[in-house]
């Protein structure tokens, strides 16, 4: 049957959008919609490019788990740029 991947994985990535009204909700839609949990969101203007605003998301899943997959790909097509940090154990506490 099908394998599930550790659910005490996280991933970071960093999303690049431009700023507009609703430009994180349309980032976070694919994750709600996943159910994928988010454990941190942080974001700052962008210094390279005015009116463009970097968000670093941390999710619970790994990158090569075929539902963050498909967010992935889908936050790609509507973002500026997305950079996958990589995948890590959760740290247990």
């Amino acid at each position: 049957g099908m394998h599930a991947m550790p659910s005490n994985w996280c991933a970071s990535i960093i999303v690049s959008t431009h700023n507009k009204p609703g430009a994180l909700f349309k980032l976070l839609e694919p994750f709600q919609r996943e159910q994928l949990m988010l454990t941190r969101i942080d974001t700052r203007p962008s210094r390279s490019q005015p009116w463009t605003y970097l968000f670093f998301i941390e999710f619970e899943g790994h990158q090569d788990d075929p539902k963050v997959a498909a967010v992935l790909a889908e936050l790609e097509e509507q973002t500026v740029m997305l950079k996958i940090l990589g995948s890590y154990p959760q740290a247990v506490i």
